[in-house]
């Protein structure tokens, strides 16, 4: 098939942007499709080439750059769906082949045949009103997400946009907002020659080095962008009332650390508390971590959660991320009933640190959870989406013949 793929961006060091990529390798090398990918900026993608520079073929990726605009998302987000849709028309003008389907992870076209809902703005929206955070900043959010849920509103509810969700719970989400009960849900997968017990035991040392860890330290580490959705507030309550054990915290992600760093000097946790900005390579942060803490208020899937599992660390997980419903509390994971609950955490951190048995026993199993996800699997599935879709494209235009 030719697919149009549509992502603002494509790499290994962001959840949704990773599964884009991993899902691109697969249609070309597993299907022979010929990918073209529509982006602002792509890396770490294997045997992707520029379009002006190679034909289009069976089996390969050929990256369209679509110039981003400087500016806010309000203005710039807009604008990127026009650029992508017009980087389309003058591609086909210059092929004389339009895409035989056309996929985008979330809302980046007006005529996408399949979509992968990877969160639902809705939601994050009414998350976003709770909190009332009346800084510029928090203006510009709100304003932005008022943006795309209209664009989910208009796209979403048409029939004729097959919805792919990563999760049951993002699904329940497009069947409350959207009345969308024709959802297939495809999990995320898992790289599992990258993320291994093996691979951050090679680097273990050199990463706790990094950050200046001591033996001794129990290292917790949080993933993610947008961290009142994530769960730090609650997570720096609950370390600031665990004073007796020596726990440090790494928290990985872009966000303003204002308000959060006031947080941590209020509660006393300067010593005990780092903020790093993402990687291309994550694996030396799970390297350097003892286990992951996710109390995501709000999360359609939550990836860094399997990629730790994978790598053989405990997890304590929100019931509110979608990864949660494949988890069983207690065998693989810790899952919290409350993300906002500073007690609770508290009770689950303080039992993972203080158990060296239960930090085992919850490590080994989430292994064998963890397992059970593939990309093989993931591209499997969203390839059937697709041809189904390319299907019906073709009976219609040779119904409208």
């Amino acid at each position: 098939m030719r697919v149009a793929v549509i992502s603002p961006f494509v790499d290994r060091g962001h959840g949704t942007e990773r599964a884009v990529a991993e899902l691109v390798e697969r249609l070309a090398a597993n299907y022979g499709d010929q990918i073209d990918l529509y982006a602002q900026q792509v890396s770490d993608v294997k045997g992707i080439k520029l379009a002006n520079e190679a034909a289009g073929a069976a089996g390969t990726v050929r990256w369209h750059p679509i110039t981003k605009v400087r500016g806010p998302q309000l203005a710039g987000f807009p604008r990127w769906m026009l650029s992508n849709r017009r980087a389309r028309r003058l591609n086909a003008m210059a092929t004389g082949l339009d895409a035989e389907v056309v996929f985008s992870p979330g809302i980046n076209a007006w005529d996408a045949d399949v979509i992968l809902v990877h969160a639902v703005f809705h939601r994050l929206a009414e998350l976003q009103s709770s909190r009332g955070n009346g800084s510029l900043r928090g203006l510009h959010r709100r304003l932005y997400y008022r943006l795309l849920c209209g664009l989910e509103r208009r796209i979403y509810r048409d029939p004729r946009v097959a919805l792919a969700a990563v999760s049951k719970h993002t699904a329940r989400q497009l069947a409350q907002y959207f009345e969308r009960r024709d959802v297939a849900v495809i999990p995320n997968g898992v790289d599992f020659e990258h993320f291994s017990p093996a691979a951050i035991a090679a680097i273990r040392d050199a990463a706790r080095a990094q950050h200046h860890y001591s033996p001794q330290d129990i290292v917790l580490l949080l993933v993610g962008n947008d961290w009142n959705n994530k769960g730090l507030r609650t997570l720096l309550a609950s370390l600031a009332t665990l004073s007796e054990l020596p726990l440090r915290l790494l928290v990985v992600g872009q966000d303003d650390q204002t308000a959060f760093r006031a947080q941590v000097a209020m509660a006393g946790l300067r010593e005990r508390i780092q903020f790093s900005p993402p990687a291309a390579d994550v694996r030396p942060f799970y390297a350097a971590a003892d286990f992951l803490v996710a109390p995501s208020l709000e999360d359609s899937f939550n990836l860094p959660v399997l990629e730790a599992m994978a790598c053989g660390l405990p997890v304590i997980v929100s019931r509110k991320a979608g990864v949660s419903e494949w988890l069983t509390h207690g065998f693989d994971s810790l899952l919290l009933k409350n993300a906002e609950d500073a007690a609770e955490l508290a009770e689950a951190i303080r039992a993972i640190a203080g158990g060296t048995q239960l930090r085992t026993t919850l490590a080994e199993n989430a292994l064998a959870t963890a397992r059970k996800f593939s990309w093989d699997e993931h591209a499997a599935q969203l390839r059937a989406l697709l041809a189904n879709a390319a299907a019906k494209k073709t009976l219609k235009r040779d119904e409208v013949r």
